[in-house]
C-alpha cells in the first residue's frame, strides 16, 4: 500500500511487534543494559518477558539510555532517502531527553535534505499510552493523512489518551529518577499498590493507592467505567502487563463484568519501560477527557502564557 507519509515510532510504545511490522513504519529500538551487556528493545524479538523480568526478580537492576543523535539521524536519513514525508511519534519529553535529541537530529537531516518533510511530535506518553496513540495514528495513515495532517492530529489527540497503571512498588520508579524519594518512601512504608497516571505534561503522578493487587485492579476498572469514552467509534482499549498476564486478563474481566465490551489491544511492557516500573505492572489506557482541563490553575495559566 502506498501511503502519503511514513510513521516513525520507538520501542517505548510497547505495541506487539506484529502490529508495527509493516510498510510505512520505521521502528527506533531504544537501548537497555544489564551491567556491561547492551541490548536493543526490539519489542521482544530477541528476549522474552520471563527472561528479562526473571533477572529483575533475582535482584539485577537494568539501566536504560535515551536514543542517541547518531541513531536517530540514521533512521531519519533512511526516511529522507526514501523521499516520503515522515512523522516521528516520540516517547514523552516528561520522562526522557530523547525528544530533544530527536529535534536536534531532525534539524541536521533537514539541513542535509532541504525540502524534506519531517515532523517530530512529543507524544507526552509512554508504554501502552504511547501504544494507543500510535495504533490510532497508523489507522489515520491508512486513511490517507498527509505528514502535516498526521502530526497535527497527534499533537491534539495525545491529550485525550488517558493512562493509568498499577505498580508492585515505587522503588524502580524512584531509582530511575521518575518520582521523588519522599513519595517512594511513603509508598513502601504503607505497603500499598500505587496507581500512577500520566498527566498532560507527560510526567508521572500518583493517582492513588490500593490495599492489595485485587483492589488495585478494581480501581483501574472503575477508572474505565467513570472516565472512558465508550462510543462505538472509540472501541479500542490498550492493556499491558510486566510479566503478570493473569492480572491483565483479570482487569479485562472486571471491565466486561461492568457491562462493557471494548476491543482490547494487549501488550507486554518492554525492557526499557520495564526497567523503570519493575515486574508486576498492569496498565490501562483509553480515550477519555482532555487532560489539559485537569491541570492545576497554575499549570493552565502557564500553558496559556506559552500559547499552548
Amino acid at each position: 500500500m502506498d501511503y502519503k507519509c511514513n510513521v516513525i515510532i520507538d520501542s517505548c510504545c510497547d505495541l506487539p511487534h506484529d502490529l508495527v511490522l509493516r510498510d510505512g513504519v520505521q521502528l527506533i529500538e531504544f537501548p537497555y543494559f544489564f551491567g556491561d551487556e547492551e541490548h536493543a528493545d526490539d519489542l521482544w524479538q530477541t528476549a522474552t518477558p520471563r527472561e528479562f523480568y526473571g533477572r529483575m526478580r533475582k535482584g539485577e537492576q537494568p539501566t536504560t539510555a535515551q536514543a542517541s543523535v547518531p541513531m536517530l539521524m540514521e533512521t531519519f536519513e533512511k526516511a529522507a532517502e526514501a523521499g516520503v514525508p515522515s512523522v516521528y511519534l516520540c516517547f514523552s519529553s516528561g520522562l526522557s531527553a530523547s525528544f530533544d535529541q530527536a529535534c536536534l537530529a531532525a534539524d541536521r537531516i533537514r539541513e542535509a535534505h532541504p525540502g524534506f518533510e519531517l515532523y517530530v511530535v512529543d507524544t507526552h506518553l509512554a508504554s501502552t499510552g504511547e501504544a494507543l496513540l500510535v495504533f490510532e495514528a497508523l489507522k489515520q495513515q491508512e486513511a490517507g493523512m498527509t505528514a502535516a495532517e498526521l502530526a497535527a492530529w497527534s499533537e491534539e489527540a495525545q491529550y485525550f489518551v488517558n493512562v493509568y497503571f498499577m505498580v508492585e512498588d515505587l522503588e524502580c520508579l524512584h531509582r530511575g529518577g521518575r518520582i521523588p524519594s519522599s513519595v517512594a518512601t511513603v509508598g513502601s512504608k504503607l505497603d500499598v499498590k500505587p496507581i500512577i497516571l500520566i498527566p498532560a505534561d507527560g510526567s508521572l503522578s500518583v493517582k492513588g493507592v490500593a490495599r492489595g493487587r485485587k483492589k488495585g485492579l478494581k480501581q483501574l476498572a472503575q477508572l474505565y467505567v467513570d472516565r472512558a469514552d465508550k462510543s462505538k467509534n472509540q472501541p479500542f482499549v490498550c492493556v499491558g502487563n510486566a510479566d503478570c498476564e493473569k492480572d491483565m486478563k483479570k482487569l479485562e474481566e472486571l471491565i466486561v463484568k461492568e457491562g462493557f465490551d471494548p476491543m482490547f489491544i494487549e501488550g507486554t511492557i518492554g525492557p526499557v519501560i520495564g526497567s523503570h516500573v519493575g515486574p508486576g505492572m498492569v496498565s490501562l489506557v483509553f480515550w477519555g477527557p482532555d487532560k489539559r482541563e485537569e491541570a492545576s490553575v497554575a499549570d493552565r495559566i502557564a500553558r496559556k502564557v506559552r500559547g499552548k
